[in-house]
């Protein structure tokens, strides 16, 4: 067998149930009118948010034509009483636009952050469907910003992109109508202009922007993933002389988002100025059809302000359309790298009903068998090959080999990590496929070579594995582990902090809490990926006396280098890559 732990956290199966449906909700919102599906989850806000916008600049626009129509209208020196609706008007802009305003601002974002909740939340299960073998072709610092950043994304498609363009829409087509039934000519002008700043512009930037704005995301991916190595590897690096070979690298990376951001910009300030030439060129042919239709009797003098300043209060809405295209394009990137985890197939979560001959009743052991099982964590290459392997019901087995045997393999199909290519794993005669992950994980412990540690204290380490656990069932655990003297010596007890990573403990005693942590659980199958590493020679074979001891009637199976293994039935590997 060879040991290929799965890379950072790799593909195999098709999407079950919710997934598929998750799957469309974000992965089709990149094209388009899928989109919709994506801002159902918060449509009737989505509604409030549009019709108080909608309300808000149609009352900008009116506010501006109204006092167009009152100041041409008071140079006459009309009765005041042919001013107080216009005058009322004015005043019930003013106020309504602010208070609008504010009401579109409270449902868009409301709407917005519901929906990125929604589908953060659905990410991160996806994420833990397809942990550890789906995850295999993604970096984790470049899954961190696509959970991060690239979610983030969604925010700027509701509040940047829909709702102005919904807005300018709405808001410019009632303007076009008012304006068009005074001058028709002024009106065409007025759309046409329109149309330029909300649609022709927006292509113009698409094609000019194709090969930056589209960039943006990966290269501030690269970017973040390289300065996370760089971090983490600043150690070696350095010991290694190698620091400014990376930075170098990172620089280089910098340098291509900087040009792309650059083009970014460019594009978004040709938008501008094409918007507004736009605008000039809607107001001056609003200002020439409207003086020749007063000079021809067909439209009243003081409605000549109306209609030539109509267009600049609506240029104030629509103005911003091209760069909410800019932003959807950036988007759309983003956007198309969450969808990338969405189609990516996953682990089969097993059926839903209690398979035939499945017990799995609380307390029982239950027996496992490994049955010609080839498997590999990345396609086309091969960890296992024909493995086979007996787990007795109560048993206490020891899988020994060379690193690069395949022990780890072995551990993550028994908790369905991995699904084996040939072969089948079961658990009292049925297929682990035929279960669903979370029930299996329930039966089956793992203490994984590499056990992650929070940034936090002993205690809440602890209670990751049951929640309700009191202070004397951790201690319990940490006797169980070897470690409860030596908590008892720290000012603080279980209260203590581990530090990220667990780096303010020993290697020893980052393994020993990890699996006082295991210890906690109901499983009735314990799987110890190296319990003892870190660890003297005396220590270690205590520990694992104890462990043999503590499990009482479970079953355990313990993956070690160690060949000092009293009280175990040893499997080892052989060269043709079968565990006997």
């Amino acid at each position: 067998m060879s040991d290929t732990t799965p890379p950072a956290t790799a593909p195999d199966a098709d999407l079950p149930g919710s997934g598929s449906r998750d799957a469309v909700a974000v992965g089709t919102a990149t094209r388009g009118p899928d989109t919709l599906r994506l801002l159902r989850p918060a449509a009737g806000r989505l509604a409030s948010a549009l019709l108080a916008g909608a309300g808000a600049a149609g009352a900008a626009v009116t506010l501006t034509a109204v006092s167009a129509w009152l100041i041409s209208r008071a140079a006459l020196h009309p009765p005041v009483l042919h001013l107080m609706v216009a005058i009322v008007a004015v005043r019930a802009c003013g106020l309504s636009r602010g208070v609008l305003r504010y009401l579109e601002r409270v449902f868009g974002h409301d709407a917005a952050f519901r929906i990125l909740a929604d589908v953060r939340v659905r990410l991160f299960e996806r994420l833990e469907r397809l942990a550890p073998a789906g995850l295999a072709d993604f970096r984790r610092a470049d899954l961190a910003r696509r959970l991060a950043s690239d979610v983030d994304a969604v925010l700027d498609l509701v509040t940047r992109v829909v709702l102005p363009y919904a807005v300018a829409a709405v808001v410019g087509l009632a303007s076009v109508l008012v304006v068009g039934t005074l001058v028709p000519a002024a009106g065409s002008a007025l759309a046409l202009a329109l149309l330029v700043a909300g649609a022709g512009v927006p292509l113009l930037q698409r094609a000019a922007a194709r090969r930056t704005d589209g960039r943006l995301a990966p290269l501030r991916a690269d970017l973040g993933t390289g300065v996370v190595d760089l971090l983490h590897g600043l150690p070696d690096l350095t010991a290694y002389g190698a620091t400014r070979d990376r930075l170098d690298r990172l620089a280089m990376v910098d340098a291509r988002l900087t040009a792309a951001a650059r083009g970014s910009a460019a594009t978004a300030g040709l938008g501008a100025a094409v918007t507004a030439l736009a605008t000039g060129v809607s107001v001056l042919a609003g200002l020439v059809a409207g003086a020749a239709a007063v000079r021809s009797g067909d439209l009243p003098g003081e409605l000549l302000a109306l209609v030539v300043l109509t267009p600049l209060a609506v240029f104030e809405i629509a103005g911003p359309l091209p760069v909410a295209a800019q932003h959807y394009a950036a988007a759309r990137a983003s956007l198309q790298r969450l969808a990338e985890i969405w189609t990516t197939p996953d682990v089969p979560a097993g059926q839903d009903d209690r398979p035939a001959g499945f017990d799995g009743q609380r307390g029982r052991v239950p027996e496992i068998r490994v049955e010609g099982v080839t498997a590999g964590w990345v396609d086309g290459r091969t960890a296992i090959s024909g493995a086979d392997l007996l787990l007795p019901a109560g048993g206490r087995v020891a899988l020994v080999g060379p690193s690069g045997s395949g022990k780890s393999t072995v551990a993550a199909l028994l908790v369905r990590f991995l699904d084996p290519r040939v072969g089948r794993v079961t658990m009292d005669g049925v297929d682990l496929r035929d279960i669903p992950a979370e029930r299996v994980r329930k039966v089956v412990g793992y203490l994984p070579e590499d056990a992650y540690l929070f940034d936090t204290t002993i205690a809440a380490n602890l209670r990751i594995a049951r929640t309700d656990a009191t202070d004397d069932r951790l201690r319990e655990a940490l006797a169980e582990a070897r470690l409860l003297d030596w908590v008892d010596t720290l000012p603080d007890g279980l209260e203590t902090l581990v530090g990220e990573h667990g780096m303010a403990l020993s290697g020893g005693q980052r393994r020993r809490l990890a699996l006082a942590r295991l210890l906690l659980t109901d499983a009735r199958v314990l799987v110890l990926d190296e319990p003892t590493e870190h660890l003297d020679e005396t220590t270690a074979s205590a520990l694992t006396r104890d462990l043999l001891a503590t499990a009482g009637e479970r079953t355990v199976l313990l993956i070690t280098h160690r060949t000092a293994l009293d009280g175990l039935t040893v499997v080892s590997s052989d060269g043709s890559d079968v565990c006997r």
